[in-house]
């Protein structure tokens, strides 16, 4: 039995669910592309990750992407949003690349979804991923689960709820090696757990509102607070810059992010950060415009 999403037919399998080969989702591209830190490959080519509690291990095959042992009602709860699998990417792609540099980026990766993550688990993740790097991320973000999180399969843990993680005194921390991250996830948690920050409120509120709410905890700023509206709460208004992007929008953008985008704002920064942090050459420090790859 099939249903439509978008331009994603998934066909219900006994032993998981199958998404049909499509060249807008490519697992690689995806999930290791920098918007989220707890996936990682396999020796056969597969990954194995936790979203919202759930273990998944997803494969690309020959006939597509296969959610392994997935049921129907996890795919439903999670992973239909979680992979942003109603959006058409085909067409949102078509829209980007009518400027050159978007026409760029989408081929150099069109198979990157953006992931709908947990709004606690992706400002926690985005704490903890300032003037770090990707595996010193995973890293820490593993070694959080594995202290405070739930036992799960496969050897892995669930995220653990701000309660949970407010209980704790820096001291207690200390195995993560967060370093000064650890402060921030601490003052993040309990903010939380009283109240003073609500993050279900962030789906709605006005943008500036929002942010305002998050930069109340210590050590987020204006891009740690669009991550976690981008990928936690589906804004997609939100364009956080780094480095990166700050460098691809002086030499590739300097005229700005096209009008037409800015409704699909974070999604084009997912391409062009992709683009700009893994194109050899592209967007070195004090490199001239270039023409791309």
């Amino acid at each position: 039995m099939t249903e439509l999403l978008g331009s994603i037919q998934p066909i219900f399998l006994e032993n998981g669910v199958l998404l049909p080969d499509s060249a807008d989702f490519d697992l690689g591209q995806t999930l290791e592309c920098g918007q989220a830190f707890r996936w990682e490959k396999q020796p056969d080519g597969s990954f194995l990750g936790v979203a919202y509690q759930k273990v998944c291990q997803i494969a690309q095959t020959g006939s597509g992407i296969l959610l392994k042992g997935a049921t129907r009602a996890d795919f439903e709860a999670v992973w239909r949003d979680y992979f942003d699998l109603d959006r058409d990417y085909g067409a949102l792609k078509r829209e980007l690349s009518a400027h050159p540099v978007f026409a760029r980026a989408v081929a150099y990766a069109p198979g990157i979804r953006l992931l709908r993550q947990e709004p606690w688990e992706a400002l926690c993740s985005f704490i903890i991923s300032q003037n770090n790097n990707i595996p010193r991320i995973k890293g820490i973000i593993a070694r959080l689960c594995q202290l405070l999180g739930r036992p799960l399969t496969n050897g892995l843990y669930a995220f653990p709820d701000a309660q949970t993680l407010a209980g704790c005194t820096l001291a207690q921390l200390e195995p993560l090696r967060a370093g000064f991250r650890a402060r921030y996830l601490l003052d993040a948690a309990q903010k939380i757990a009283c109240g003073q920050v609500d993050l279900q409120s962030l789906h709605s509120l006005p943008m500036m509102q929002a942010q305002a709410a998050l930069m109340q905890i210590t050590g987020v700023g204006k891009k740690v607070a669009a991550c976690t509206l981008l990928y936690g709460c589906g804004r997609l208004e939100c364009f956080p810059v780094d480095v990166w992007i700050g460098r691809a929008m002086k030499q590739l953008l300097p005229e700005g992010l096209p009008d037409y985008a800015q409704q699909y704002a974070g999604i084009a920064q997912q391409y062009l950060f992709h683009y700009a942090r893994t194109c050899t050459g592209l967007c070195e420090p004090d490199a001239p415009a270039v023409k791309g790859c």
